[in-house]
């Protein structure tokens, strides 16, 4: 996600350093200054973190499955809890977080270690915006595509309605979006952006 949001990102005129592994610095989009450290120990680069106004975190354990489960708190929660210190640190006045959809019946380890990264941006005292997508459609993620007439169904019936709604797939195209929308427009306090809210994304010009 990150090498599609940064690059438009920096084609509307904003400075990007982004968190990198020793030798992945090549990665990153040109115009994107690299910051070499361990994403889960903010130890390695909360001191390059300022002058910055926005925080962006991105960083997951990649094809979550339920087989993950110790990796979600190890990875997921445990970068979002160092990320939010780095980012008080370096007085940065606005969080974006990805996290998922919740409640969800699938999952659970999940969406639990991705609440509780909510839950520590919270206690970090950080105006955030929490962007919850249930699952991003994409290069080498589009079997969810043939679900797609099913959602739409269970939209219609009241008991599921609700549900169908949170969980429904959202594409690249409208998380990009909705990341460069919340970077634009930094929240006052905590913002939730749910799934309805993320097929709606539209850059503006």
């Amino acid at each position: 996600m990150g090498r599609r949001v940064i690059p438009e990102l920096i084609a509307r005129g904003h400075r990007v350093r982004a968190l990198v592994r020793q030798g992945s610095e090549g990665k990153l989009p040109p115009g994107c200054e690299p910051v070499v450290g361990n994403a889960l120990d903010e130890a390695t680069f909360a001191s390059r973190v300022a002058p910055a106004d926005t925080f962006l975190q991105l960083v997951g354990v990649a094809h979550p499955s339920p087989a993950k489960a110790a990796e979600f708190r190890s990875v997921d929660f445990a970068s979002a809890r160092a990320s939010a210190r780095a980012a008080t640190a370096g007085g940065v006045s606005h969080f974006v977080y990805v996290s998922v959809a919740q409640p969800a019946p699938v999952m659970k380890a999940y969406v639990e270690a991705r609440a509780e990264g909510e839950a520590a941006i919270r206690a970090a005292g950080l105006n955030a915006t929490f962007v919850r997508p249930w699952y991003v459609l994409g290069p080498g993620h589009r079997w969810p595509y043939l679900f797609l007439p099913v959602y739409r169904l269970l939209q219609l019936l009241p008991p599921t309605r609700d549900t169908a709604r949170r969980l429904y797939p959202v594409t690249l195209e409208q998380m990009v979006a909705a990341l460069v929308t919340a970077v634009e427009e930094p929240a006052a306090g905590i913002r939730i952006v749910e799934t309805p809210e993320i097929r709606r994304a539209k850059l503006s010009v």
